[in-house]
C-alpha cells in the first residue's frame, strides 16, 4: 500500500485493502490474546501467596482468556475460501400453500435476529408475499464479517410440524421451507456472462413499498438462458440499481454451480456415492406435541424453542462445523 501508483487503479486497491482487513481480523485478535497471556505469567511470578486479592483476580483473567481461545479456535473452523465474506440468504416455501408461507415469515425473524444478534447490516434484495399470509420467497443480503461462513450452515429444507393457527380444527400440520445460502463475490472470480444469454424482465415491485418503489417498472428479473437460472432484485428504486444487484447474484449462482459440478465429478471419479446436493432436510422443528429441534446432519438437539426461533442458532452451527472439520 506504501507504494507509489498504489491507487492508481481504485479496484486493484480496494481489493488488497479487504484482504489486509480479513487478515488483520484473523491476526491481531491471536496477537491480543497472547498479550494477555503473557502479562497474567508475568503477574503469577511475582504473586505471593498471601495477595488473595490479586490472585483472585488474576484467576478471572485467566478464565477470560480461556473462553477467548475457545472462541479463536471456533473461528478456525471457517477457514472456506469465501468463508469471510457476507451472504446472500434465500428462502423458499414449499408444499404446503399458506402454511409454509408462514413457516417462511418465521425463518425471516429468525434468520434477521441471527443477523442483528452478531452485529450484521440485513438488507432485502427481494420479496413475494404469500396470497393469504406470509412470504413465499425472500433474498436477503447480510454484511459483516464471517456472514457466510456462518450462514453456509443453513443450506438445506427445513420441516416444522405444529398446530395450525390456521386450522379451525386445531390439527398438526408440517410445514417446508428451503434455504439457500451463496457468498458475495463481486470482483474474487472470473465469471463472463454474455449479454445474448440473458433475458431481462422490468415489472413493478409488489408488496408494501411507499416512497414510489411499487408505482414504477423498477424491479428487474434476469433469467440466464444457458443454465435456466433466474434472479431479481426489487428493492432498490432505480431500475439501474436492482439490475446490477441482480448481476451481482447470478455472478455468484453461476460460480456455486460450477464448483457444485467439479465436486460431483470428483466424487463419482472418487467412488464417493454421497449425494452432493442443496435441497436434503437439514433440520426439524416440532412445536407440537412436544417442543424439540434438532439438526439432522449432527443429531444436535435442544427443547428450547423459542431461543432459536430467536435467532439461537450458534450451537447448530459450532455443531456442524465441527463435524465436517472432522471429515
Amino acid at each position: 500500500m506504501s507504494q507509489a501508483g498504489f491507487w492508481d487503479n481504485n479496484e486493484a486497491a480496494s481489493q488488497v485493502i479487504n484482504k489486509l482487513k480479513v487478515l488483520k481480523a484473523s491476526v491481531t485478535p491471536w496477537d491480543d490474546a497472547f498479550l494477555k497471556y503473557r502479562d497474567i505469567l508475568e503477574i503469577a511470578a511475582i504473586l505471593k501467596e498471601e495477595e488473595r486479592d490479586m490472585l483472585s483476580e488474576t484467576q478471572k483473567d485467566l478464565a477470560s482468556l480461556e473462553k477467548q481461545l475457545e472462541r479463536l479456535e471456533f473461528k478456525t473452523l471457517l477457514s472456506g475460501k469465501f468463508d469471510p465474506n457476507n451472504a446472500i440468504l434465500s428462502i423458499n416455501a414449499g408444499a404446503g400453500g399458506t402454511e409454509s408461507c408462514d413457516w417462511v415469515s418465521m425463518l425471516l425473524r429468525m434468520y434477521t435476529r441471527f443477523a442483528e444478534n452478531k452485529g450484521y447490516t440485513v438488507k432485502t434484495i427481494d420479496i413475494l408475499y404469500g396470497e393469504e399470509a406470509g412470504i413465499k420467497n425472500v433474498t436477503l443480503f447480510m454484511e459483516g464479517e464471517y456472514a457466510y461462513g456462518y450462514l453456509k450452515c443453513e443450506r438445506g429444507v427445513h420441516r416444522l410440524v405444529r398446530i395450525s393457527p390456521f386450522d379451525s380444527n386445531k390439527r398438526r400440520h408440517t410445514s417446508f421451507a428451503s434455504v439457500d445460502v451463496i457468498p458475495q463475490i463481486e470482483g474474487e472470480i472470473d465469471i463472463k456472462i454474455e449479454e445474448k444469454d440473458l433475458r431481462i424482465d422490468v415489472f413493478r415491485s409488489s408488496g408494501p413499498g411507499g416512497q414510489s418503489v411499487n408505482t414504477t417498472d423498477s424491479a428487474v428479473r434476469i433469467t440466464h438462458l444457458p443454465t435456466g437460472l433466474v434472479t431479481q432484485c426489487q428493492n432498490e428504486r432505480s431500475q439501474y440499481q436492482n439490475k446490477q444487484n441482480a448481476l451481482s447474484i447470478l455472478k455468484a449462482r453461476l460460480y456455486e454451480l460450477e464448483t457444485s459440478k467439479k465436486e460431483e465429478e470428483l466424487a463419482s471419479q472418487s467412488g464417493d456415492k454421497r449425494k452432493i446436493e442443496w435441497g436434503s432436510q437439514i433440520r426439524s422443528y416440532v412445536m407440537h406435541p412436544y417442543n424439540l429441534v434438532k439438526d439432522h446432519r449432527t443429531d444436535f438437539e435442544t427443547g428450547n424453542v423459542p431461543a432459536v426461533m430467536d435467532g439461537g442458532l450458534d450451537e447448530f452451527i459450532e455443531a456442524f462445523l465441527k463435524k465436517q472439520a472432522k471429515g
